[in-house]
């Protein structure tokens, strides 16, 4: 059965343009990244929807995979682009599920932009960082990301490392934040830090064409912080697609 998603879509239709879809992170409904589509949509025909358990959108019928998350991304896309070419952009968890789903879909996903995307390897990266036998609030963050990596979550998604593959050439730009929050975990924060980053780094392999930039004033939310290099960014990916 089918499930019912919801999906918005604003500004400039102009033909030829590719669509702009937003992906929130885990959690987040699109109603978040309101602003952000709001403010490219001056220039843009932009699309944002909530995945299957978040926001408006029904719960979905059992776990998930992000295999599965990306089907439903499929039917929006059939829906939305219309033949465009489709550039994502991502961030957290939806920067993860746009790099994970472009590789195989080059026909569609001519572009992306990770913000502060979460790292392909952000299971294992926490189980190192963080031993089994951490106290205190470290111990308490361990136990909650690696629930929320076995389903334990709004979308029931179940997440999985993996090596990052290939979309190509398509202009790509990652984005991470600047202000080490991170930090604060107290005795692991830094190596949580510099974990974080590495996994920025390696999402530079999905396109030959990829650029890394920091968000000096920016904690996770980068679009919330500085919301103009979000918009930047997303603007430059946009018109070399175009």
């Amino acid at each position: 059965m089918g499930r019912s998603v919801n999906v918005s879509c604003t500004g400039d239709a102009t033909k030829g343009k590719p669509v702009i879809v937003l992906l929130p992170g885990l959690g987040d409904g699109l109603d978040k990244m309101s602003a952000l589509q709001k403010t490219l949509g001056e220039k843009n025909w932009v699309c944002v929807y909530d995945r299957l358990g978040e926001g408006k959108s029904e719960k979905p019928s059992g776990p998930q995979t992000v295999s599965d998350v990306g089907k439903v991304l499929t039917a929006v896309l059939n829906r939305i682009a219309r033949g465009r070419s489709v550039v994502l952009a991502g961030h957290s968890l939806g920067g993860m599920i746009a790099a994970r789903y472009a590789p195989d879909h080059q026909d569609k996903v001519k572009g992306l932009v990770l913000m502060d995307a979460t790292s392909p390897t952000s299971v294992a990266d926490m189980k190192k960082a963080i031993p089994q036998s951490a106290t205190g609030p470290a111990s308490e963050l361990r136990a909650q990301s690696l629930a929320v990596s076995q389903g334990n979550n709004p979308e029931m998604l179940t997440l999985t490392d993996g090596e990052v593959r290939s979309a190509g050439n398509i202009p790509v730009e990652v984005i991470q934040h600047g202000k080490k929050y991170l930090a604060a975990v107290p005795t692991y924060g830094p190596r949580l830090e510099r974990d974080w980053s590495a996994g920025q780094h390696k999402w530079l392999k999905v396109s030959s064409r990829s650029t890394l930039s920091t968000a000096t004033n920016s904690q996770h939310y980068i679009y919330v912080d500085q919301p103009a290099i979000a918009v930047q960014a997303i603007q430059r990916v946009a018109a070399r697609v175009h």
